[in-house]
């Protein structure tokens, strides 16, 4: 008879292999816990630990007990075995990481904060397939970042009504429509049609801009739907579709990525849902983990957030795109975007606090300019331009009187 102590999963001088996945916790033990005996209770609940003693011939038993190994404070960090994971599979992954853990009574919250992938797990995912190169390899951004745009309102417009913003928006100096997380496939905008109507008016607006555009029709649906939708965006010429990966799920991502390689095709990575995992300082999983996961099953740009510069509350940003664009193991990087309340007043804030490598993309920032969404699309070009060139965007207005009216409207304020 084998009884798994609590105190074997503690082990506060083991230095961790390489091959080991390391994950830093923030975590409050509960009333009658010290943070060892918590520690050890979440390594022990997300590796081999159980509460009752067992009869098992050790002879017969592959130690991968996870071991927590720093204590700092209430951060806590936990080594396992690489041979704890099934290769390539990501929902087995969280499983172990960020499964029962969070709901356990040893502790009153916690949080998984940051993981450390070793190349023995990271090799077994594809990560994404184009990445950065996006900006030049299918769209005529160069240096610049990317610009996109999302039809407003996002759900409610006809189809013929969606496509015609997309070209006004397209022919004002927007690369890349986008669908938001809420349109797929309705009655009011069904997906085949939409589909084929906003390419139809992508290849006006380029033919019309010599500039290459696309679109980021959303895909997202149950998996074999996707599938199928995937292959659609492919027969009607597209170069991108858009998944709510987190409400899809990691396996769902994986199933697209997969197919999207067939096509040549690019993946843009919605995060609707993210909050209900990151937004609690003290509980759940953070975006920078989200982020992670999202680089290893392959998307190409992800949304991460404004530095506090949009209306939706944010993490570190920076730091963020910072990890989506190092260098993991030889995986391509992800194009962070930037995204939600952002208007052409704040672009020159955005881009100083995040850089140029990167999506920006705005809708009612576009759309709700005063003179309709071909002068905001030009406004919002016009903002980018002048910070590229290094000038004040009051300055740059004074030759371009569609940004002009923009600073007039919104200002260099951020909307709540």
């Amino acid at each position: 008879m084998t009884g798994i102590e609590y105190d074997d999963f503690l082990d506060l001088g083991y230095e961790p292999a390489t091959t080991d996945l390391t994950c830093e916790f923030t975590i409050e033990p509960a009333a009658d816990m010290s943070m060892e005996a918590a520690a050890s209770r979440v390594a022990s609940e997300s590796s081999n630990g159980t509460w009752a003693a067992l009869h098992v011939d050790e002879d017969e038993l592959t130690d991968l007990g996870a071991v927590a190994c720093e204590i700092d404070g209430n951060a806590i960090t936990v080594a396992y075995p690489d041979a704890l994971f099934e290769a390539g599979s990501m929902p087995q992954i969280l499983s172990c990481i960020a499964g029962n853990i969070l709901g356990m009574k040893a502790v009153d919250s916690i949080r998984l904060e940051d993981c450390h992938w070793p190349d023995s797990i990271v090799s077994g995912f594809p990560g994404p397939q184009f990445g950065t190169s996006v900006a030049r390899e299918k769209l005529d951004a160069g240096e610049r970042p990317v610009l996109a745009t999302v039809p407003k309102p996002k759900v409610g417009l006809s189809t013929a009504a969606h496509a015609d913003i997309g070209e006004e928006a397209w022919r004002g100096g927007i690369d890349l429509l986008k669908d938001d997380e809420n349109l797929t496939d309705q009655e009011f905008n069904p997906f085949e049609d939409r589909l084929a109507e906003s390419l139809a008016a992508r290849d006006r607006a380029q033919e019309a801009t010599g500039e290459r555009k696309d679109y980021l029709v959303n895909v997202t649906a149950e998996t074999t739907e996707m599938l199928d939708r995937v292959d659609l965006v492919a027969e009607h010429g597209g170069g991108f579709v858009m998944i709510d990966v987190i409400t899809c799920g990691w396996a769902a991502v994986q199933s697209v990525r997969e197919r999207c390689e067939d096509h040549g095709l690019a993946i843009h990575a919605h995060r609707a849902m993210h909050a209900a995992f990151d937004r609690l300082e003290h509980h759940g999983v953070s975006m920078r983990v989200i982020a992670q996961i999202a680089r290893l099953c392959g998307v190409d740009h992800i949304h991460t957030g404004t530095a506090g510069l949009g209306k939706l509350a944010n993490e570190d940003t920076p730091g963020i795109n910072a990890w989506l664009t190092g260098e993991c193991h030889g995986l391509k990087p992800v194009l962070p975007v930037a995204s939600g309340g952002l208007h052409p007043g704040v672009v020159d804030q955005l881009l100083e606090a995040l850089g140029t490598d990167i999506i920006v993309q705005a809708g009612g920032g576009v759309h709700g300019h005063p003179d309709g969404t071909h002068a905001g699309a030009k406004a919002l070009r016009q903002s980018v331009d002048a910070s590229m060139a290094g000038e004040s965007l009051a300055d740059y207005a004074d030759d371009h009187p569609e940004l002009a009216t923009a600073l007039e409207k919104w200002g260099a304020e951020t909307p709540r």
